[in-house]
């Protein structure tokens, strides 16, 4: 997998991960916020900005 792949894959993976948090509504997730973090911190060392793709 070329890194290019693997950015585009963690990207749509993050989307993903925000979608779901966006429906929970108010019902508290620790386990999703982490795993949020974690992709965060993924996409960050692969040099993408997430406060460009972060979802309001």
């Amino acid at each position: 997998m070329s890194d290019k792949e693997l950015v585009t894959m963690t990207i749509e993976h993050y989307g993903d991960l925000q979608r779901i948090k966006q429906a929970n509504g108010d019902y508290e997730n620790p386990a999703l916020d982490y795993v949020l973090k974690l992709t965060i911190a993924k996409l960050s060392s692969l040099g993408v900005n997430v406060e460009d793709i972060t979802l309001n």
